[in-house]
């Protein structure tokens, strides 16, 4: 499927550097990140497939290394983050009560095992935060919950549901004992289930409800969705979208949930409690509702707020104190420094052409 991203009427004249670049007439020079080019066009970081900067409502920089503007990219695990704007767009409808509503009633009561109270109580909140009591975590192999086991099967509702109560080794913590009170556990499948309490509590597909309540209204025409053997849409990850459609996505959360038309798309108060730390990841990263929350370090301190990411270095970063949005997008999949990469592209050369 080919994807024609922004519906807004956009003057496209592709043409190839020297290192096969393609470059839009709207990538002008006023952003100076000629380095970043040949870095990239000669391979220092991987397949960065295309970097796209706007600032203050304006294109300041558009290359495209594979593919053009109309090219989907494999979003992966950034489809999470879109998620949690549909879980935002579902509550600010009164669809969904809100962030506390309990997960298992949303999901009508299944069946499961491993019965406990502490599932029961389990939270909208819980997913939205990788805070959730049971045992899932896609960081470690071993994990009952971890991802890879969840394609083997085919209800992955069931196979969330299913899981056990998880437990800390002693040399950790407890949750108590951590900032914001709370124990981080990385669980692609809590966030397939916020996917099914979207699509039960709109009582509308996934496809069509972010259609209807999140694209159509930034002119994103055209996405791939991937889905389960069950035929629900995998929301955890795997969303294919352009470089101007994550752009578009980036804006809208930029500017607290308005449309450059002026619409307010998500409630700002959505917007800005999604974007609040609610967990701490380590010394690096806290993260709200589905958003990574970038710390500023005393190298980097304007490198700071929220982001999208996913596997091979998949980044979309808003820039407040620049009024900026920066898509990176990667297929360094199978490069264990893929996300390094993405950010030495950030402090290396973004960051300094904007300061």
């Amino acid at each position: 499927m080919i994807g024609l991203a922004i519906r807004r009427p956009l003057v496209v004249s592709a043409f190839l550097l020297t290192f096969a670049v393609s470059e839009s007439p709207l990538a002008s020079t006023e952003l100076p990140l000629q380095s970043l080019d040949q870095a990239i066009g000669a391979g220092e970081f991987g397949a960065i497939t295309s970097v796209v900067i706007e600032r203050s409502g304006k294109t300041i920089f558009e290359r495209y290394y594979q593919g053009d503007e109309n090219t989907l990219r494999d979003t992966r695990s950034a489809t999470k983050t879109i998620t949690g704007m549909l879980i935002g767009a579902a509550i600010a409808d009164a669809s969904l009560s809100g962030v506390d509503a309990p997960v298992m009633a949303a999901l009508g009561n299944p069946e499961h095992a491993n019965p406990d109270t502490r599932k029961t109580e389990m939270t909208v909140e819980d997913l939205l935060t990788m805070t959730s009591i049971v045992e899932c975590n896609d960081w470690n192999s071993f994990s009952r919950g971890n991802e890879e086991r969840m394609y083997l099967i085919e209800d992955w509702v069931r196979f969330f549901v299913d899981l056990p109560v998880r437990g800390l080794p002693p040399w950790e913590p407890p949750a108590s004992e951590r900032p914001y009170g709370r124990a981080y556990s990385y669980c692609t499948a809590g966030v397939f289930v916020l996917g099914r309490i979207v699509a039960l509590s709109t009582q509308e597909a996934v496809p069509s409800y972010a259609q209807r309540a999140l694209f159509d209204p930034l002119g994103i025409e055209r996405m791939e969705w991937h889905f389960s053997p069950l035929g629900h849409a995998q929301t955890g990850g795997g969303l294919r979208l352009s470089s101007r459609s994550l752009l578009a996505l980036g804006r809208l959360q930029l500017n607290g949930g308005v449309t450059i038309e002026g619409a307010q798309l998500l409630p700002k108060r959505w917007i800005k409690g999604s974007q609040t730390a609610r967990v701490q990841i380590d010394e690096d990263d806290e993260y709200g509702y589905l958003w990574w929350l970038k710390k500023p370090t005393e190298a980097n301190p304007d490198f700071e707020g929220p982001y999208m990411t996913g596997s091979g270095g998949n980044r979309v970063h808003l820039l407040p104190a620049y009024d900026t949005v920066v898509v990176v997008t990667s297929e360094n999949f199978r490069r264990r420094d893929a996300h390094e990469l993405s950010d030495r592209i950030m402090t290396e050369h973004v960051l300094p052409a904007l300061r």
